[in-house]
């Protein structure tokens, strides 16, 4: 049975936009290749981190939510350990209300995303 997580990792802040990308893109395909269905994705960008690693002060957070098997969580997380351009990373299972808090928030994000471009569509209609 697929249940619901959440994955949080912090990429090294000396990666370009394209590397970034990449990286999001390699850990989307892997669940998505491995059985699991992502269900949400979130770029929070470079942010400075509360402590040094690897003396690094800042990283470039992403979030992504996923449905997948609970014996696939072992492997990602091995998988997050190999690759040098993670510098951390935390993975979360979803209660039934975590996961509803997930799509209350991920609707409102996307309601307010909606609403930022509906002036700017207006605005192309107008001139």
């Amino acid at each position: 049975m697929l249940k619901q997580y959440e994955t949080v990792f912090i990429a090294t802040p000396v990666l370009s936009d394209a590397q970034m990308k990449e990286a999001v893109a390699k850990y989307t395909d892997y669940i998505k290749a491995k059985g699991g269905e992502v269900v949400y994705e979130e770029d929070w960008g470079l942010k400075q981190l509360a402590y040094s690693i690897d003396h690094k002060t800042s990283g470039f957070y992403y979030l992504i939510q996923f449905n997948a098997e609970p014996e696939f969580i072992q492997r990602l997380e091995t998988e997050y350990r190999r690759d040098e351009r993670i510098i951390r990373y935390l993975t979360v299972a979803l209660d039934k209300d975590a996961a509803a808090y997930a799509e209350k928030r991920r609707n409102n994000k996307l309601a307010k995303k909606e609403a930022a471009e509906a002036p700017k569509a207006e605005e192309t209609v107008n001139e």
